[in-house]
Protein backbone atom coordinates (compact mmCIF):
# COMPACT_ATOMS: atom_id res chain seq x y z
CA UNK A 1 0.00 0.00 0.00
CA UNK A 2 0.84 3.49 -0.82
CA UNK A 3 1.88 4.92 2.71
CA UNK A 4 0.67 8.31 1.67
CA UNK A 5 -2.58 8.94 2.68
CA UNK A 6 -5.63 8.38 0.09
CA UNK A 7 -7.36 11.63 1.79
CA UNK A 8 -4.34 13.79 0.64
CA UNK A 9 -4.40 13.28 -2.78
CA UNK A 10 -8.43 13.05 -2.50
CA UNK A 11 -8.46 16.37 -1.53
CA UNK A 12 -6.09 17.56 -3.67
CA UNK A 13 -8.20 16.12 -6.87
CA UNK A 14 -11.33 17.65 -5.36
CA UNK A 15 -13.42 14.92 -4.41
CA UNK A 16 -13.74 15.85 -0.45
CA UNK A 17 -16.84 17.97 0.06
CA UNK A 18 -18.05 16.46 3.72
CA UNK A 19 -16.74 13.70 6.35
CA UNK A 20 -18.01 12.57 9.68
CA UNK A 21 -15.40 12.34 11.98
CA UNK A 22 -12.45 13.96 9.70
CA UNK A 23 -9.24 12.94 12.12
CA UNK A 24 -10.52 9.62 13.03
CA UNK A 25 -11.32 8.77 9.59
CA UNK A 26 -7.58 9.85 7.98
CA UNK A 27 -6.02 7.79 10.62
CA UNK A 28 -8.13 4.80 9.64
CA UNK A 29 -7.39 5.30 6.10
CA UNK A 30 -3.79 5.88 6.40
CA UNK A 31 -3.15 2.99 8.68
CA UNK A 32 -4.81 0.24 7.44
CA UNK A 33 -6.39 -1.45 4.33
CA UNK A 34 -10.47 -0.33 4.78
CA UNK A 35 -13.62 -1.78 3.54
CA UNK A 36 -15.65 0.72 2.17
CA UNK A 37 -18.84 1.24 -0.54
CA UNK A 38 -20.67 3.22 -3.00
CA UNK A 39 -24.37 2.79 -4.16
CA UNK A 40 -25.29 2.87 -7.55
CA UNK A 41 -29.52 1.82 -8.45
CA UNK A 42 -29.79 0.33 -11.78
CA UNK A 43 -32.16 2.62 -12.38
CA UNK A 44 -30.95 2.51 -16.52
CA UNK A 45 -29.39 -0.12 -18.42
CA UNK A 46 -25.74 2.26 -18.12
CA UNK A 47 -24.05 4.60 -15.85
CA UNK A 48 -23.38 8.30 -17.34
CA UNK A 49 -20.66 10.93 -16.89
CA UNK A 50 -22.50 12.01 -13.47
CA UNK A 51 -21.64 8.75 -11.83
CA UNK A 52 -18.38 9.24 -13.06
CA UNK A 53 -17.18 10.91 -10.14
CA UNK A 54 -17.98 8.56 -7.24
CA UNK A 55 -16.21 5.66 -9.79
CA UNK A 56 -13.37 7.40 -10.01
CA UNK A 57 -13.03 8.92 -6.34
CA UNK A 58 -13.90 4.38 -5.56
CA UNK A 59 -10.97 3.97 -7.73
CA UNK A 60 -8.24 6.37 -6.25
CA UNK A 61 -9.25 4.86 -2.94
CA UNK A 62 -8.33 1.28 -4.72
CA UNK A 63 -4.99 2.76 -5.91
CA UNK A 64 -4.09 3.01 -2.15
CA UNK A 65 -4.82 -0.41 -1.02
CA UNK A 66 -8.88 0.00 0.09
CA UNK A 67 -11.48 -2.27 -0.81
CA UNK A 68 -14.15 -0.76 -3.15
CA UNK A 69 -17.88 -2.90 -2.36
CA UNK A 70 -19.92 -1.42 -5.73
CA UNK A 71 -23.61 -1.81 -4.62
CA UNK A 72 -25.89 -2.16 -7.47
CA UNK A 73 -28.88 -1.50 -5.81
CA UNK A 74 -31.36 -4.13 -7.00
CA UNK A 75 -33.77 -3.77 -3.92
CA UNK A 76 -33.06 -0.19 -3.35
CA UNK A 77 -34.16 0.50 -7.40
CA UNK A 78 -37.45 -0.85 -7.00
CA UNK A 79 -38.31 2.39 -3.97
CA UNK A 80 -36.38 4.92 -5.73
CA UNK A 81 -34.50 7.36 -3.86
CA UNK A 82 -36.10 11.06 -3.51
CA UNK A 83 -32.78 12.56 -3.00
CA UNK A 84 -32.24 15.84 -5.59
CA UNK A 85 -35.73 14.83 -7.63
CA UNK A 86 -38.90 16.81 -7.69
CA UNK A 87 -41.08 13.76 -8.55
CA UNK A 88 -41.57 10.35 -7.89
CA UNK A 89 -38.76 7.62 -10.44
CA UNK A 90 -40.47 6.00 -12.65
CA UNK A 91 -41.04 2.48 -11.03
CA UNK A 92 -38.94 -0.31 -12.69
CA UNK A 93 -39.63 -4.17 -13.11
CA UNK A 94 -37.55 -6.67 -11.32
CA UNK A 95 -36.46 -7.99 -14.62
CA UNK A 96 -35.52 -4.90 -16.04
CA UNK A 97 -33.43 -3.81 -12.43
CA UNK A 98 -31.18 -7.11 -13.70
CA UNK A 99 -30.90 -6.79 -16.75
CA UNK A 100 -29.68 -3.22 -16.03
CA UNK A 101 -27.70 -4.72 -13.08
CA UNK A 102 -25.49 -6.48 -15.73
CA UNK A 103 -24.74 -4.06 -18.44
CA UNK A 104 -23.90 -1.75 -14.96
CA UNK A 105 -21.25 -4.13 -13.68
CA UNK A 106 -19.28 -4.52 -17.06
CA UNK A 107 -18.57 -1.12 -16.89
CA UNK A 108 -17.53 -0.51 -13.88
CA UNK A 109 -15.01 -3.27 -14.66
CA UNK A 110 -13.40 -0.83 -16.60
CA UNK A 111 -12.58 1.17 -13.57
CA UNK A 112 -12.42 -1.24 -11.06
CA UNK A 113 -10.02 -4.29 -10.00
CA UNK A 114 -12.50 -7.02 -9.38
CA UNK A 115 -10.06 -9.93 -9.13
CA UNK A 116 -9.06 -11.90 -6.50
CA UNK A 117 -11.68 -10.36 -4.00
CA UNK A 118 -9.81 -6.86 -4.46
CA UNK A 119 -13.31 -5.31 -5.40
CA UNK A 120 -16.74 -6.81 -4.57
CA UNK A 121 -20.12 -6.29 -6.55
CA UNK A 122 -23.11 -6.94 -4.25
CA UNK A 123 -26.41 -6.60 -4.90
CA UNK A 124 -28.56 -5.61 -1.61
CA UNK A 125 -32.28 -7.10 -3.47
CA UNK A 126 -30.09 -10.29 -1.34
CA UNK A 127 -31.18 -9.11 2.20
CA UNK A 128 -33.84 -6.21 1.26
CA UNK A 129 -35.64 -9.00 -0.78
CA UNK A 130 -35.98 -11.11 2.09
CA UNK A 131 -37.18 -8.62 4.47
CA UNK A 132 -40.16 -9.13 6.61
CA UNK A 133 -42.31 -6.13 7.32
CA UNK A 134 -43.41 -5.80 10.78
CA UNK A 135 -39.83 -7.36 11.93
CA UNK A 136 -38.00 -4.93 10.07
CA UNK A 137 -40.23 -1.82 11.75
CA UNK A 138 -39.54 -3.39 14.94
CA UNK A 139 -36.24 -3.79 14.71
CA UNK A 140 -34.81 -1.05 12.31
CA UNK A 141 -37.43 1.66 11.82
CA UNK A 142 -37.50 2.15 16.13
CA UNK A 143 -34.31 3.80 15.65
CA UNK A 144 -35.73 6.83 13.34
CA UNK A 145 -37.30 9.51 14.24
CA UNK A 146 -40.13 11.39 11.75
CA UNK A 147 -39.10 14.64 13.03
CA UNK A 148 -35.71 14.21 12.23
CA UNK A 149 -35.72 12.80 9.18
CA UNK A 150 -38.53 15.69 7.88
CA UNK A 151 -35.75 18.07 8.74
CA UNK A 152 -33.58 16.67 5.97
CA UNK A 153 -33.19 18.91 3.16
CA UNK A 154 -34.10 15.97 0.39
CA UNK A 155 -37.75 15.34 2.44
CA UNK A 156 -38.66 19.55 2.75
CA UNK A 157 -37.76 19.88 -0.70
CA UNK A 158 -40.46 16.86 -1.53
CA UNK A 159 -42.96 17.84 0.70
CA UNK A 160 -43.49 20.98 -1.61
CA UNK A 161 -44.66 18.92 -4.37
CA UNK A 162 -45.71 15.34 -2.87
CA UNK A 163 -43.44 12.59 -1.27
CA UNK A 164 -44.81 9.21 -1.12
CA UNK A 165 -44.74 6.76 1.65
CA UNK A 166 -42.40 4.17 -0.69
CA UNK A 167 -39.94 7.00 -1.36
CA UNK A 168 -40.00 7.93 2.68
CA UNK A 169 -38.39 4.53 3.43
CA UNK A 170 -35.59 4.82 1.38
CA UNK A 171 -33.57 6.13 3.92
CA UNK A 172 -34.11 3.14 5.74
CA UNK A 173 -33.56 0.89 3.52
CA UNK A 174 -30.17 2.59 2.44
CA UNK A 175 -28.75 2.85 6.06
CA UNK A 176 -30.10 -0.56 6.40
CA UNK A 177 -27.33 -1.37 3.49
CA UNK A 178 -24.54 -0.07 5.44
CA UNK A 179 -25.65 -2.09 8.67
CA UNK A 180 -25.31 -5.17 6.67
CA UNK A 181 -22.51 -4.12 4.68
CA UNK A 182 -20.54 -3.51 8.45
CA UNK A 183 -21.67 -7.22 9.61
CA UNK A 184 -21.18 -8.73 6.46
CA UNK A 185 -17.79 -7.60 5.22
CA UNK A 186 -16.88 -4.90 8.15
CA UNK A 187 -17.28 -2.13 5.58
CA UNK A 188 -16.47 0.71 7.88
CA UNK A 189 -16.70 3.54 5.19
CA UNK A 190 -19.63 4.88 2.97
CA UNK A 191 -19.06 7.23 0.08
CA UNK A 192 -21.52 8.97 -1.97
CA UNK A 193 -22.34 12.19 -3.43
CA UNK A 194 -23.17 15.34 -1.53
CA UNK A 195 -27.22 14.38 -2.23
CA UNK A 196 -26.67 11.50 0.12
CA UNK A 197 -25.42 12.89 3.56
CA UNK A 198 -28.71 12.38 5.10
CA UNK A 199 -28.61 8.98 4.24
CA UNK A 200 -24.95 8.13 5.03
CA UNK A 201 -25.23 9.40 8.67
CA UNK A 202 -28.95 7.45 8.78
CA UNK A 203 -26.46 4.47 8.23
CA UNK A 204 -23.54 5.51 10.52
CA UNK A 205 -26.03 6.55 13.01
CA UNK A 206 -28.01 2.95 13.08
CA UNK A 207 -24.72 0.80 13.06
CA UNK A 208 -23.87 3.00 16.48
CA UNK A 209 -26.87 2.03 17.94
CA UNK A 210 -27.39 -1.63 16.92
CA UNK A 211 -23.80 -2.79 17.04
CA UNK A 212 -21.76 0.22 19.43
CA UNK A 213 -19.56 0.65 16.54
CA UNK A 214 -18.04 3.95 15.21
CA UNK A 215 -18.15 3.76 11.01
CA UNK A 216 -17.79 6.64 8.52
CA UNK A 217 -19.13 8.92 5.71
CA UNK A 218 -17.29 10.80 2.58
CA UNK A 219 -19.42 12.94 -0.02
CA UNK A 220 -18.03 13.46 -3.40
CA UNK A 221 -18.95 17.52 -4.68
CA UNK A 222 -22.33 17.46 -7.04
CA UNK A 223 -20.66 19.31 -9.78
CA UNK A 224 -21.67 21.60 -12.09
CA UNK A 225 -19.52 22.76 -15.21
CA UNK A 226 -18.18 26.17 -15.28
CA UNK A 227 -21.45 27.86 -17.10
CA UNK A 228 -23.66 26.56 -14.68
CA UNK A 229 -24.63 23.21 -16.75
CA UNK A 230 -25.24 19.53 -14.82
CA UNK A 231 -22.19 17.78 -15.41
CA UNK A 232 -22.34 15.45 -18.49
CA UNK A 233 -25.62 17.08 -20.01
CA UNK A 234 -25.72 17.12 -23.86
CA UNK A 235 -28.27 19.06 -26.21
CA UNK A 236 -29.34 15.29 -27.35
CA UNK A 237 -29.33 13.97 -23.29
CA UNK A 238 -27.17 12.36 -21.02
CA UNK A 239 -23.45 11.54 -21.99
CA UNK A 240 -23.37 7.72 -21.36
CA UNK A 241 -20.98 5.41 -21.13
CA UNK A 242 -22.81 3.11 -22.95
CA UNK A 243 -21.25 3.04 -27.23
CA UNK A 244 -24.54 2.41 -28.42
CA UNK A 245 -26.19 5.78 -26.44
CA UNK A 246 -23.11 7.47 -27.05
CA UNK A 247 -20.76 6.88 -29.52
CA UNK A 248 -17.06 7.41 -28.38
CA UNK A 249 -16.31 9.84 -31.02
CA UNK A 250 -19.39 11.90 -29.16
CA UNK A 251 -18.03 10.79 -25.92
CA UNK A 252 -14.35 12.51 -26.83
CA UNK A 253 -16.03 15.37 -28.39
CA UNK A 254 -17.72 16.07 -25.48
CA UNK A 255 -14.44 16.00 -23.34
CA UNK A 256 -12.89 18.01 -25.55
CA UNK A 257 -14.85 21.07 -25.71
CA UNK A 258 -15.54 21.66 -22.67
CA UNK A 259 -14.83 25.18 -21.24
CA UNK A 260 -10.98 26.56 -20.61
CA UNK A 261 -12.44 27.55 -17.09
CA UNK A 262 -12.95 23.39 -16.69
CA UNK A 263 -9.96 21.78 -17.74
CA UNK A 264 -7.75 21.72 -14.93
CA UNK A 265 -10.41 20.43 -12.52
CA UNK A 266 -12.03 17.82 -14.80
CA UNK A 267 -8.29 16.99 -16.02
CA UNK A 268 -8.00 15.93 -11.53
CA UNK A 269 -11.67 14.62 -11.47
CA UNK A 270 -11.76 12.22 -14.42
CA UNK A 271 -8.43 11.17 -15.49
CA UNK A 272 -5.49 9.59 -13.08
CA UNK A 273 -2.79 11.92 -14.82
CA UNK A 274 -0.59 12.77 -11.69
CA UNK A 275 -1.53 15.66 -9.44
CA UNK A 276 1.55 17.36 -10.73
CA UNK A 277 1.57 17.21 -14.20
CA UNK A 278 -1.92 18.81 -13.52
CA UNK A 279 -0.85 21.43 -11.73
CA UNK A 280 1.50 23.11 -14.18
CA UNK A 281 -1.40 23.21 -16.48
CA UNK A 282 -2.35 26.33 -14.64
CA UNK A 283 -1.20 28.51 -16.54
CA UNK A 284 -1.49 27.57 -19.93
CA UNK A 285 -3.35 29.51 -22.86
CA UNK A 286 -4.61 29.50 -26.32
CA UNK A 287 -3.09 26.74 -28.16
CA UNK A 288 -1.85 24.69 -24.89
CA UNK A 289 -5.07 24.45 -23.65
CA UNK A 290 -6.25 23.10 -26.95
CA UNK A 291 -3.41 20.46 -26.44
CA UNK A 292 -4.76 20.27 -22.68
CA UNK A 293 -8.45 19.66 -23.50
CA UNK A 294 -7.11 16.97 -25.96
CA UNK A 295 -5.29 14.98 -23.29
CA UNK A 296 -8.72 15.23 -21.37
CA UNK A 297 -10.60 13.59 -24.20
CA UNK A 298 -8.29 11.09 -24.73
CA UNK A 299 -8.02 9.36 -21.47
CA UNK A 300 -11.42 10.02 -20.16
CA UNK A 301 -12.52 8.50 -23.47
CA UNK A 302 -9.67 5.68 -23.12
CA UNK A 303 -11.13 4.82 -19.70
CA UNK A 304 -14.92 4.48 -20.87
CA UNK A 305 -14.04 2.75 -23.90
CA UNK A 306 -10.70 1.50 -24.23
CA UNK A 307 -7.23 2.43 -26.07
CA UNK A 308 -8.39 1.63 -29.85
CA UNK A 309 -11.79 3.64 -29.42
CA UNK A 310 -9.71 6.57 -28.13
CA UNK A 311 -7.88 6.77 -30.59
CA UNK A 312 -10.02 6.29 -33.59
CA UNK A 313 -12.31 9.04 -31.65
CA UNK A 314 -9.44 11.48 -31.81
CA UNK A 315 -8.54 10.45 -35.45
CA UNK A 316 -11.99 11.48 -36.49
CA UNK A 317 -12.02 14.65 -34.39
CA UNK A 318 -9.08 15.54 -36.45
CA UNK A 319 -10.64 15.04 -39.30
CA UNK A 320 -13.11 17.57 -38.94
CA UNK A 321 -10.97 20.06 -36.60
CA UNK A 322 -7.86 19.70 -37.46
CA UNK A 323 -4.65 18.13 -36.52
CA UNK A 324 -2.81 18.63 -33.16
CA UNK A 325 0.63 17.32 -32.61
CA UNK A 326 1.38 16.37 -29.17
CA UNK A 327 4.92 17.26 -27.87
CA UNK A 328 6.71 15.01 -26.09
CA UNK A 329 6.82 16.64 -22.86
CA UNK A 330 3.55 17.68 -22.21
CA UNK A 331 1.67 15.81 -19.53
CA UNK A 332 4.09 12.62 -19.92
CA UNK A 333 2.38 10.44 -17.91
CA UNK A 334 -0.87 10.43 -20.35
CA UNK A 335 -1.16 7.58 -22.99
CA UNK A 336 -2.14 9.84 -25.93
CA UNK A 337 -0.17 9.19 -28.81
CA UNK A 338 2.81 11.70 -29.64
CA UNK A 339 3.69 13.09 -32.76
CA UNK A 340 1.14 13.09 -35.45
CA UNK A 341 -0.81 10.61 -34.82
CA UNK A 342 -1.72 7.92 -37.64
CA UNK A 343 -3.71 4.58 -37.58
CA UNK A 344 -1.68 2.14 -39.22
CA UNK A 345 -3.50 -0.79 -40.29
CA UNK A 346 -6.07 1.87 -42.43
CA UNK A 347 -2.81 4.05 -43.52
CA UNK A 348 -4.57 7.16 -43.07
CA UNK A 349 -2.86 10.03 -41.48
CA UNK A 350 -5.76 11.86 -39.75
CA UNK A 351 -7.69 13.98 -42.17
CA UNK A 352 -5.68 12.82 -45.48
CA UNK A 353 -6.15 10.93 -48.45
CA UNK A 354 -4.56 10.59 -51.55
CA UNK A 355 -5.19 12.43 -54.81
CA UNK A 356 -5.25 9.77 -57.08
CA UNK A 357 -7.96 7.66 -54.61
CA UNK A 358 -9.93 9.95 -55.56
CA UNK A 359 -10.01 10.27 -58.99
CA UNK A 360 -10.74 6.68 -59.21
CA UNK A 361 -14.02 7.75 -58.24
CA UNK A 362 -14.48 6.83 -54.69
CA UNK A 363 -18.07 6.76 -52.97
CA UNK A 364 -18.88 8.85 -50.54
CA UNK A 365 -20.36 6.45 -48.48
CA UNK A 366 -17.23 4.40 -48.59
CA UNK A 367 -15.25 7.43 -47.73
CA UNK A 368 -16.98 8.42 -44.89
CA UNK A 369 -17.16 5.14 -43.33
CA UNK A 370 -12.84 4.85 -44.23
CA UNK A 371 -12.76 7.62 -41.57
CA UNK A 372 -15.39 6.09 -39.02
CA UNK A 373 -17.61 9.34 -39.68
CA UNK A 374 -20.05 6.73 -39.99
CA UNK A 375 -20.70 3.42 -38.36
CA UNK A 376 -22.04 1.55 -41.57
CA UNK A 377 -22.58 2.82 -45.30
CA UNK A 378 -26.10 1.67 -45.08
CA UNK A 379 -26.14 4.13 -42.62
CA UNK A 380 -24.63 7.04 -44.55
CA UNK A 381 -27.09 6.46 -47.37
CA UNK A 382 -29.91 6.76 -44.85
CA UNK A 383 -28.42 10.01 -43.85
CA UNK A 384 -28.11 10.79 -47.37
CA UNK A 385 -31.62 10.77 -48.54
CA UNK A 386 -32.54 12.52 -44.93
CA UNK A 387 -30.51 15.62 -46.21
CA UNK A 388 -28.10 15.22 -44.02
CA UNK A 389 -24.63 15.28 -46.21
CA UNK A 390 -23.03 17.89 -47.92
CA UNK A 391 -19.95 18.17 -49.52
CA UNK A 392 -18.56 21.98 -50.15
CA UNK A 393 -21.84 23.29 -48.95
CA UNK A 394 -23.95 21.34 -51.10
CA UNK A 395 -26.57 18.95 -49.96
CA UNK A 396 -25.80 15.12 -51.34
CA UNK A 397 -29.09 13.61 -52.94
CA UNK A 398 -27.62 10.82 -54.66
CA UNK A 399 -27.18 7.57 -52.28
CA UNK A 400 -24.72 6.39 -54.76
CA UNK A 401 -22.76 9.62 -54.91
CA UNK A 402 -18.67 9.64 -55.94
CA UNK A 403 -15.83 12.09 -55.39
CA UNK A 404 -13.40 13.07 -58.00
CA UNK A 405 -10.97 15.11 -58.35
CA UNK A 406 -12.89 18.47 -59.36
CA UNK A 407 -14.93 18.27 -55.75
CA UNK A 408 -11.20 19.41 -54.40
CA UNK A 409 -11.18 23.39 -53.34
CA UNK A 410 -8.22 24.49 -51.79
CA UNK A 411 -6.35 21.54 -51.22
CA UNK A 412 -9.35 19.45 -49.08
CA UNK A 413 -12.99 18.27 -49.01
CA UNK A 414 -15.64 19.94 -46.90
CA UNK A 415 -17.70 17.52 -45.28
CA UNK A 416 -20.79 18.69 -43.10
CA UNK A 417 -23.07 15.67 -41.45
CA UNK A 418 -26.20 17.31 -39.86
CA UNK A 419 -25.95 20.63 -38.74
CA UNK A 420 -22.60 20.82 -36.78
CA UNK A 421 -20.75 17.77 -37.60
CA UNK A 422 -17.97 19.48 -39.85
CA UNK A 423 -14.70 17.52 -41.12
CA UNK A 424 -11.93 18.74 -43.80
CA UNK A 425 -10.22 15.74 -45.94
CA UNK A 426 -7.29 16.77 -46.76
CA UNK A 427 -5.91 15.85 -50.41
CA UNK A 428 -1.92 14.67 -50.48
Amino acid sequence: MDRKNVIDELKQRGFVQQETDPEQLYELLGRESTTFYVGIDPTADSLHAGHLLPVMGMAIMQKYGHRPIAIVGGGTAMVGDPSGKTEMRKMLTREQIIENSKKIKKQLARYLDFSDGNALLVDNYEWLGQLNYIDFLRDIGCHFSVNKMLTYETYKKRMETGLSFLEFNYQLLQAYDFYMLYKKYNCMLQMGGDDQWANILAGADLIRRKEGANVYGHTFPLLATATGAKMGKTESGALWLDPAKTSPYEYYQYWVNVDDRDIKRFLLLYTFLPVEEVEDLGDLRDAENNLAKTVLAYEATRLSHGDEQAKQAMISSMAAFGERIMPDHFLPSSRIPRGSLKISEKGIPGGEIKKEELGQALLLVELLEKFELIKSRGEGRRLIKQGGVYVNNERIADTDAKLTDKDILNGKIEIRLGKKRYFNIKII
